[in-house]
């Protein structure tokens, strides 16, 4: 009885430990203000809605305190996704992004670089049609004013920036010289990673092949990246990847 009591004892304490890790490790996270910049709701139209939620469950299970954004502009173009064809509805990013962030989420001309300790960006074709036109002038693409800012103001202040999908192409048009990666080039799993880094290399910069469950660090730049949907891979895959990009950007915030 008295090696059974000392065994479960033994074990309490471990346990009780392990709590103590575990609540000083959240409690360090909690400090980490997060911004995530949202372009809409919706795959072809807006943000990728699986990687927006993939970004927020990574980001929750780090402890971070996080805050929404996106520009208060109209959407290119509206997509009915249904149909996957353009239709003649006008709708705005902002109240677009606003589904996916539960009606929580600012206008990103309020978002305050000082306030934050990282920001993210998740994709969705949003992000080279409404933060940028990529969608359709490619490396000649103009970065909307606010998202530039944004992208340059957390640059400045030497914060960790995180992007996952298309968007990289953003911070590669912003940064010449950084390093990101949309993927495996000349691999059919990734069916536009090889011509999406032509097009960024030949802006100066560097692109990285990582596969969909890894993530890439430019040090220099504090750029984490990773592919996302820009694979054609399972949903965990997916999810992983975009946890690898997460903590990635945690552990530098």
């Amino acid at each position: 009885m008295l090696t059974l009591l000392h065994h479960c004892g033994r074990n309490l304490l471990t346990q009780r430990a392990v709590q103590s890790v575990n609540k000083s490790y959240y409690s360090s996270q909690m400090a980490k203000r997060v911004a995530v910049v949202l372009a809409g709701c919706g795959v072809y139209d807006g943000s990728e809605i699986h990687e927006v939620s993939a970004v927020l469950v990574h980001l929750s299970r780090g402890g971070a305190n996080v805050h929404m954004f996106a520009p208060n502009i109209d959407q290119m173009h509206v997509v009915d996704h249904l149909k996957g064809e353009p239709s003649q509805e006008k709708r705005n990013v902002l109240v677009e992004s606003a589904r996916l962030a539960r009606g929580n989420i600012q206008d990103l001309s309020k978002l305050n670089v000082k306030d934050h300790d990282a920001v993210i960006f998740p994709g969705g074709f949003g992000a080279a049609k409404n933060l940028c036109t990529w969608a359709v002038q490619g490396k000649d693409c103009d970065v909307n004013d606010e998202v530039k800012a944004t992208l340059e103001a957390f640059h400045s202040d030497g914060k960790p920036i995180g992007l996952c999908c298309i968007s990289p192409v953003i911070a590669a048009k912003v940064f010449p010289g950084c390093e990101v990666t949309v993927g495996l080039e000349k691999d059919d799993k990734y069916p536009d990673t090889t011509g999406t880094a032509e097009a960024i290399n030949q802006l100066g910069c560097r692109h990285v092949s990582k596969n969909v469950g890894e993530s890439h660090l430019d040090e220099k730049n504090k750029l984490v990246t990773t592919c996302a949907f820009m694979c054609n891979a399972p949903m965990h895959e997916i999810f992983d990847g975009i946890g690898s990009m997460v903590q990635g950007v945690l552990k530098l915030a």
